[in-house]
């Protein structure tokens, strides 16, 4: 049944992340050998650069991968594109699945799985694809608005210099809030350590307040017509998306 829906023309195209290379390597012959159109990365940075240019319908992703955690790349998927998600990770708790799911998982896969398993999986969710998707807001950019491109935070200035050059003057949560998030790097920043260390209440309270700091935040970055590297994770909190310098 499953070479029969996959084996269809042009095949169905999936993007899978794993910085595992040798694992990496195993399952994108598997899933060729299966009928499917595969790409395989190694890290957040390549991922990007992939879904801003072609078209996918499925992404496979680790958690931990060296340069961002695949619980965004997850929630950047769900909130961007039709592209439906599987996580395949080591990580087996209770918590990393609920985790999973909350970023927008489809499917959570614990490591090591049957091939099988992840084959039949991919043909569950390509039932629900209407069509490939790419990140809509990035097609029309220049390389230069992708977040992978170099930031600086000039922390005497109190300054963000996005990568065209142009400064973004910042107020000092919003400084204290930045410096919170390049000093977890490759980490999700819960919103309770941002809101003990920002001083805000943990309470609803709190997260209104701290949400009304990241939209005002995003909305000064957007106005240098620049996409904004500061990420959510539904229910989690948020990360920086990008490589930056601090000053």
């Amino acid at each position: 049944m499953t070479q029969d829906i996959v084996r269809n023309n042009p095949p169905s195209r999936i993007i899978v992340v794993e910085d595992d290379k040798p694992l990496l390597k195993s399952v994108v012959k598997y899933l060729m050998l299966d009928g499917y159109d595969v790409t395989g990365v190694s890290s957040a940075r390549e991922f990007y650069q992939h879904i801003f240019a072609e078209p996918f319908m499925v992404a496979i992703l680790d958690v931990g991968l060296p340069d961002q955690s695949g619980l965004v790349l997850a929630e950047y998927l769900r909130s961007n594109t039709t592209m439906r998600i599987i996580m395949l990770t080591a990580r087996a708790s209770i918590d990393d699945e609920l985790a999973g799911h909350q970023a927008g998982a489809d499917i959570y896969l614990v490591k090591p799985v049957d091939f099988r398993k992840l084959s039949a999986s991919i043909v569950t969710l390509l039932s629900r694809v209407e069509a490939p998707s790419v990140v809509p807001q990035f097609v029309a950019e220049t390389p230069e608005s992708l977040p992978s491109e170099e930031w600086r935070l000039l922390t005497t200035q109190w300054m963000l210099q996005v990568p065209s050059g142009k400064l973004v003057k910042l107020t000092g949560k919003e400084l204290e809030f930045m410096l919170l998030l390049v000093s977890h790097r490759n980490e999700v920043v819960s919103r309770s350590e941002l809101r003990n260390k920002l001083g805000y209440l943990n309470n609803e309270s709190g997260n209104h307040s701290l949400q009304s700091l990241v939209n005002r935040l995003r909305r000064k970055i957007e106005s240098q017509k620049i996409v904004s590297p500061i990420q959510t994770s539904h229910a989690i909190g948020y990360t920086f998306l990008g490589d930056i310098i601090v000053e």
